[in-house]
């Protein structure tokens, strides 16, 4: 089928919004043109079609009978256009979006956001997967991962979303008793919660000059939220991680008994590959998760560094 020739997009635009407007100076306004480009525009239509659009009366722009009968098909059609475009890109940026990430972070930060991404983007349909283990995009039917490493991801694109501080958290009680926690000294009476290692509560007691604390001490559990759990019911005093303890320490369970605060080894990581990082709905989820981040960074409390 030979394709027939149709009239110039810019020459059908201008015409649309002419007689939409009933003004070449409005026009020309919405469509970020010259008067001159408009009326340039207009005249090619009516070179195109044989006829005139247009006519001038008392200083006045009005359709002839030919473009009252033209601009309503030509109305729809960019109408058409712009639904057309519109569903093609959200079916492109919609469907599942499966992300791996770390499970405390995804029940204490990103679960209780989620529902602001869903009002935004509500043809994108979210899937979590929590899980501590290494995602193989070409082997698992993943989009998208959030760590807690040291941010190196060689060949992968990455994005630091949020340094985590660490400081000392235990319950309200703790501060009271036979042994209150008044110093970093009282922590040699009290068991400390370890999430695996003790190194974090090594480098801590370091900088704060604190000695003869037994870090064998206490309890060792394989997530933070299970080391922030025991701190809550008592158990002992916990390193705790600012970001992850939020709702804890805002709800009064959690209490921070020094100002010491130290950043982590370690940072919260977007990471996708590649070849996919400009696919919408990616793009979309990773920009939402920074721009959560920088609305809420003023709030934090500042930190120190430790070599």
């Amino acid at each position: 089928m030979i394709a027939k020739r149709l009239p110039p997009l810019k020459s059908l635009r201008a015409f649309e919004a002419a007689a939409r407007h009933l003004s070449f100076t409005r026009a020309a306004d919405e469509l970020f043109v010259t008067q001159a480009a408009i009326s340039h525009q207009i005249k090619s239509l009516e070179e195109y079609l044989g006829l005139p659009l247009f006519i001038r009366h008392n200083r006045k722009l009005l359709l002839t009978d030919e473009g009252q009968n033209y601009w309503p098909k030509i109305r729809d059609m960019f109408e058409g256009l712009v639904a057309a475009t519109q569903q093609l890109k959200s079916q492109v940026a919609g469907g599942p979006l499966t992300v791996s990430v770390v499970p405390t972070f995804a029940t204490t930060w990103l679960v209780p956001r989620l529902s602001s991404f869903n009002k935004i983007y509500p043809e994108i349909e979210v899937r979590l997967k929590a899980s501590d283990d290494p995602v193989n995009f070409l082997q698992q039917d993943i989009d998208i991962a959030i760590y807690y490493e040291t941010g190196s991801y060689p060949g992968m694109h990455s994005v630091k979303l949020l340094n985590e501080r660490l400081t000392p958290l235990c319950s309200p009680d703790l501060l009271k008793g036979d042994k209150p926690l008044n110093s970093p000294q009282d922590l040699k009476h009290h068991n400390l919660l370890h999430d695996d290692t003790t190194h974090d509560w090594r480098r801590w007691l370091k900088h704060s000059g604190v000695k003869g604390v037994d870090l064998r001490r206490g309890a060792i559990f394989s997530h933070t939220s299970m080391v922030l759990q025991a701190a809550v019911f008592g158990q002992g005093v916990a390193m705790g991680h600012i970001v992850l303890s939020q709702a804890e320490i805002q709800s009064g369970r959690l209490v921070q008994p020094f100002e010491m605060m130290m950043e982590s080894d370690f940072s919260y990581d977007v990471v996708c590959p590649i070849e996919s990082a400009d696919r919408p709905k990616i793009k979309a989820f990773i920009e939402w998760l920074v721009e959560v981040v920088k609305q809420e960074e003023n709030t934090q409390p500042p930190s120190f560094n430790i070599d």
